[in-house]
């Protein structure tokens, strides 16, 4: 049975950091997740293109022990709204208003 691991966070301590403002602390805590997102997905395409096959033959397409230790190690990697979280909370994140 899987654990949940559930902890709270204070949000007014965000909110403070951002003006007094929870829903834009949010905003650019999700902007800056989003962010994480895409560096996180083009890192593992680069490193899974190594392994493309040149030929389109569905049959021939095999298991690599490489890949799946490649796709294993991004899936234990902190989900990318924890680490802009924590960003966040460090003060790591810079934003500017238009």
């Amino acid at each position: 049975m899987k654990e949940n691991n559930f902890v709270p966070i204070d949000v007014y301590k965000y909110a403070q950091m951002s003006n007094g403002n929870i829903y834009k602390a949010l905003v650019i805590m999700g902007k800056r997740s989003n962010q994480l997102t895409v560096e996180l997905k083009e890192e593992l395409s680069r490193r899974l293109s190594e392994f493309a096959p040149s030929y389109d033959n569905l049959e021939e397409v095999g298991e690599n022990k490489e890949q799946e230790d490649i796709s294993k190690l991004y899936e234990r990697k902190p989900k990318t709204t924890q680490v802009s979280l924590e960003e966040f909370g460090a003060g790591k994140v810079y934003w500017r208003e238009p």
